[in-house]
């Protein structure tokens, strides 16, 4: 699924989608996605870009676009949260 919205965010530079979920050992995950790469917020993320960004046990709960590029001091929210598999249609990003 990570593979999937990287590839719509590509076409949406002024959008990003914050993921969040949990690790196996119950762990807090918060993963965003912005002009096709993920990063880990909460995780220490590999340099290696054909490593998987998330262990198997990781489950993602929710999902939230927001206005790119970020400001943490005024977000803008345009959707969510949702389900991320949601946000697997490209019409949900505007």
């Amino acid at each position: 699924m990570l593979a999937e919205l990287e590839s719509i965010s590509r076409d949406r530079p002024d959008r990003a989608l914050r993921l969040q979920g949990r690790m196996g050992d119950g762990e807090a995950l918060e993963v965003v996605i912005f002009r096709g790469f993920s990063s880990s917020l909460t995780h220490p993320t590999a340099f290696d870009p054909d490593q998987p960004l998330l262990p198997s046990e990781a489950r993602i709960e929710s999902a939230v676009l927001l206005k790119a590029p970020l400001n943490p001091a005024a977000e803008q929210v345009l959707a969510g949260p949702r389900p991320a598999q949601d946000f697997l249609d490209r019409a949900l990003w505007g």
